[in-house]
């Protein structure tokens, strides 16, 4: 099998804060990193607390997304990583406004620490156009 390995860069979501791409496309997926909360505009995180933070990461998942040609519809298997597990709800009722049936497979994991001191980050694993 050949591989068709593809760097996907936008300027829509925040770069990368080290040596990793934004996402990849590779043989019909797309792996996109972990996206935190940030504002590409600003580089800050939005006002407020977990549930500004995990809509701007989705909103930064969809903008890599979109710049690879796919989509949320698209999504295969999400995992979300909670500072707070007890956030897990409000987190979840954001997650919720971004993808309809039939969802992907998801992870919801609580970390010690995120970059940046982060609430919440989201990675994905989607179809490719």
């Amino acid at each position: 099998m050949t591989s068709n390995k593809k760097t996907i860069v936008t300027d829509k979501a925040p770069g990368a804060i080290g040596p990793y791409s934004q996402a990849v496309s590779a043989n019909g997926f797309i792996f996109a990193s972990g996206q935190l909360g940030i504002d590409p505009a600003t580089g800050e995180f939005p006002a407020g607390g977990v549930e500004e933070q995990a809509k701007q990461s989705l909103e930064n998942v969809r903008a890599l997304l979109e710049s690879a040609g796919s989509g949320l519809d698209r999504v295969v298997k999400a995992t979300m990583f909670l500072k707070d597990m007890n956030d897990f709800a409000a987190a979840n009722a954001v997650y919720g406004t971004f993808f309809s049936e039939p969802f992907p497979a998801r992870s919801t994991i609580e970390v010690a620490r995120l970059p940046k001191d982060a609430l919440v980050e989201v990675e994905v694993i989607a179809l490719a156009e």
